[in-house]
């Protein structure tokens, strides 16, 4: 699976005008399922989200996790996280999981959060959604499990 973080002070998840998810001081992460990935893939990288120590302590140090800072996260599917940009000027998303797979994966991924004690809204998989966040820091990253 990939995943980009960022964190952030807010962000909300918007789908024909209607707000369906957002979140506070937290982590807004757009996520891929690829063809090859699993429950067990999910899961992993749900739990290496939640370890990451990338929030400010008291002396201002990137040194907490997401549940140790209090945080949520808004989780939003992200297929294009899959684009093929090696030939011509148009990308190619068939690296992606099919739709079935993806979308399960995804909701696996999410509920893997909310397991591990993390307050976790979502988008709406598969729909045109609009995207708004305040960028904290910025902190940004990009993950990948087939690179861990």
């Amino acid at each position: 699976m990939r995943a980009l973080l960022q964190r952030v002070t807010q962000a909300q998840v918007e789908v024909a005008g209607q707000t369906i998810g957002r979140t506070g001081p937290g982590l807004l992460v757009l996520v891929c399922a690829m063809p090859d990935d699993n429950e067990t893939t999910a899961a992993a990288l749900a739990a290496k989200i939640s370890k990451l120590r990338i929030f400010k302590d008291a002396d201002g140090k990137m040194n907490l996790s997401i549940a140790q800072s209090g945080g949520s996260a808004l989780v939003v599917s992200q297929f294009t996280l899959a684009a093929d940009t090696s030939r011509g000027n148009r990308p190619g998303f068939s690296g992606a999981a099919k739709p079935d797979v993806a979308e399960a994966l995804y909701l696996t991924f999410a509920q893997s959060l909310r397991d591990l004690g993390i307050a976790t809204e979502t988008g709406q998989f598969g729909a045109e959604m609009s995207v708004s966040l305040t960028n904290d820091g910025p902190v940004t990253l990009w993950l990948d499990t087939d690179a861990a």
